[in-house]
């Protein structure tokens, strides 16, 4: 197994680290970092971050090509896989030849036709949390070794406090966000329906039944029936 000069490697992690004082986005930083483990292993034909998203489903981020996604998603599919395991059992995992690999028969099944024979997959650990995965695919057997998870587990760890660094920063301004969002649907609708209330005599229930209705024959949002009704534009029926 090649690997990159120390220099070079020590050179990669520290612009990796050096995102942290940046402002950069999670899947620009992880787009960086998994180009670099790519090129750290000759042989290599995708590498990427599994990841949480904001909604709880489990994604990959920052993948340098179409087939880590691909590989990916039967994972997320069948609940089971490589990545997955390195995820939950926060250990590196090694499968230097899937034509003799028994584990995971879903997964391998499900990517029988495409070209993967060998993988390798780090966790993300940031303190006690297990953010991820990081991982590598190849389409040659035993193009990867001990040396392999080992020097991934390299590139892991400023990941990992790369991702938990700019999650933790981005966090509040994203439940502010939310929170102001769902605070204003909530006096929209409130609005709205005192308003079909008055126009309509309908009873408080009756009236948020009615928008909801409307929404839904109109393929629209509760949100944008609401709006409407609040500037002065009648909603069907009214």
């Amino acid at each position: 197994m090649a690997q990159l000069p120390l220099d070079e490697l020590t050179a990669v992690i520290a612009r990796i680290q050096g995102l942290l004082l940046t402002e950069e986005k999670v899947t620009t930083a992880i787009r960086l970092l998994a180009r670099a483990a790519k090129e750290s292993v000759p042989g290599t034909i995708g590498a990427g971050v599994s990841l949480i998203d904001g909604r709880g489903r489990r994604t990959s981020s920052g993948y340098t090509d179409t087939i880590v996604s691909q590989a990916d998603t039967v994972q997320y599919e069948y609940g089971e896989g490589p990545c997955l395991t390195a995820w939950a059992s926060e250990r590196p995992v090694l499968v230097t030849d899937l034509n003799v690999e028994q584990r995971w028969p879903q997964w391998r099944n499900g990517i029988a036709g495409l070209p993967i024979l060998a993988v390798v997959s780090a966790p993300l650990l940031a303190g006690k949390e297990s953010l991820g995965a990081l991982k590598l695919y190849a389409a040659a057997p035993d193009t990867y070794d001990h040396g392999s998870a080992a020097l991934l587990q390299l590139f892991a760890a400023p990941a990992a406090t790369l991702i938990s660094h700019i999650q933790a920063n981005e966090a509040p301004h994203r439940m502010t966000a939310e929170l102001q969002a769902s605070l204003y649907t909530r006096d929209l609708v409130n609005r709205a329906t005192g308003v079909v209330m008055e126009r309509m005599g309908l009873r408080q229930e009756d009236a948020v039944r009615f928008l909801i209705r409307q929404a839904r024959e109109e393929k629209t949002s509760l949100q944008q029936v609401s709006e409407r009704v609040v500037a002065g534009t009648p909603a069907s029926g009214t």
